[in-house]
């Protein structure tokens, strides 16, 4: 049985994607919705200004901001 994978692209200022070992894969999207959840605070302190989530390499959500109004 093949299990899906899902994981976020996370970008920096400029839009270039980061060091993707800063997300880990999941298998469901509720634990990757409720990994960013948790820990994006900790991702934009490293440069991340926005995440895409992505399942097989495509983009199933809007991008998420990290940025504050």
């Amino acid at each position: 049985m093949i299990r899906p994978r899902w994981e976020w692209a996370l970008e920096g200022e400029d839009g270039a994607r980061l060091d993707a070992s800063l997300s880990p894969v999941f298998s469901t999207q509720f634990d990757a919705e409720q990994w960013l959840g948790e820990h994006w605070r900790g991702l934009a302190a490293a440069g991340a200004v926005q995440a895409r989530l992505l399942s097989e390499g495509q983009q199933v959500t809007p991008s998420v901001s990290f940025r504050t109004p």
